[in-house]
């Protein structure tokens, strides 16, 4: 999420904005907190797939077209967290337990909430949005769902500017970016302790960094940025020592918009992601540490602009989650096994014209699965998948 080639919220939904916060209130916005038992949700068993497909509903969420429950991020003992949009289309947080159990939580002073994580222990990081249209970035602790916010010390503070964490490791540190006073966006990594560094990759004029999974556990950062005028993407990984290496998939268009951006860095230092074409088709990859790129498409992927291959999340196995659009523009969540093997993932309800379909977004080291899918009236349902 965040990152200038923002593919992760679809059509559907609405892409995270950047955030601030001031050492002044570092403390103390307490959520306003909201716990739930599990409700709204359906088990289903997909004997083609040989997994079993929980869907699921945050009370609350509205049920009109454009509303409903986002499901994106989820960790190793399957919590998962994201957010919902109620029936007056204002943007909530939730984390759902294991279990089931949801629990709804929103900064204080938010007008939108967008929260990414969870981390192995359960801490969340995320953005959210103010009255002035200010982003601000906030960790939530787990234990006793306190909220503290942060800013990058750079970060503007007009409308549309500020902070965004958009990834936390289990060493609490967090990757984000933020937008300046001029507009520009630059990407941050904070320490467990406060600490702001921020970079940008070499000719960079937009700097986004990957959400959910663009952090990995030893500090390395994986995004994508715009070059000149032209905003060109091109993927990036950041070493733990700041070394930044850019990178471009053979293939890759080069006009506006074009070009290669970065989803997910696994522990191993594997990064997926997708690049655009030269006619504005999406296609598939997977980066080795050694730079070297394996390029592939979903078989029924789409061949028109805007259609094709969006690869998500690789997990520590090598695992790869994410969607595919096809030539009648419908979502189709997938997965693609280390040799190659992909197995198409559509959930039971989701709808079937342009515009609907299954996302598949984050999968942990399990395989496990956290995604949504859009019905037939445009709502959002958000969905676990177990193989």
């Amino acid at each position: 999420m965040n990152q200038p080639m923002n593919k992760e919220r679809k059509q559907f939904m609405k892409t995270c904005k950047p955030v601030l916060f001031t050492a002044m209130t570092l403390f103390a916005a307490l959520a306003t907190t909201v716990q739930t038992s599990a409700q709204s949700q359906m088990t289903t068993f997909d004997p083609a797939a040989n997994s079993t497909i929980v869907t699921f509903n945050v009370p609350g969420a509205g049920k009109g077209a454009g509303q409903g429950t986002i499901s994106g991020c989820i960790n190793p003992s399957e919590s998962i967290s994201d957010y919902y949009i109620d029936s007056d289309n204002h943007d909530h947080g939730y984390v759902r337990a294991a279990d089931g159990t949801i629990t709804k939580f929103d900064p204080k002073g938010s007008h939108a909430t967008f929260p990414t994580g969870p981390n192995s222990s359960g801490w969340i990081t995320g953005n959210y949005i103010d009255s002035r249209n200010v982003s601000h970035g906030f960790l939530r602790n787990p234990e006793n769902g306190n909220i503290t916010p942060f800013d990058d010390p750079d970060a503007g503070k007009g409308y549309g500017q500020g902070t965004s964490g958009n990834d936390i490791n289990d060493s609490k540190e967090i990757a984000g970016n933020y937008v300046d006073s001029s507009g520009v966006s630059h990407g941050f990594v904070r320490t467990s302790g406060g600490s702001f560094t921020t970079f940008d990759p070499p000719g960079s004029l937009s700097t986004g960094t990957a959400g959910c999974t663009g952090l990995n556990p030893s500090g390395a950062i994986t995004g994508s940025y715009y070059d000149s005028a032209e905003s060109v993407n091109h993927g990036y990984v950041r070493a733990p020592d700041g070394t930044i290496t850019t990178f471009n998939v053979k293939g890759a268009g080069t006009g506006r918009y074009q070009g290669t951006g970065s989803s997910s860095i696994n522990p191993k230092g594997w990064i997926t992601g997708n690049y655009v074409d030269a006619s504005n088709v999406n296609h598939g990859y997977v980066r080795a540490p050694d730079g070297t790129i394996t390029t592939f498409n979903v078989k029924g992927a789409g061949t028109g602009s805007g259609q094709g291959t969006f690869p998500e999340t690789n997990n520590p196995k090598g695992w790869i989650t994410g969607y595919y659009v096809d030539a009648s523009n419908v979502n189709h969540g997938f997965q693609r096994s280390p040799k190659g093997k992909i197995t198409p993932i559509n959930v039971p309800g989701a709808g079937t014209v342009s515009g609907q379909g299954t996302f598949a977004l984050v999968n942990n080291p399990s395989r496990a699965i956290a995604g949504y899918y859009v019905d037939s009236s445009y709502v959002a349902h958000g969905f676990l998948w177990t193989p």
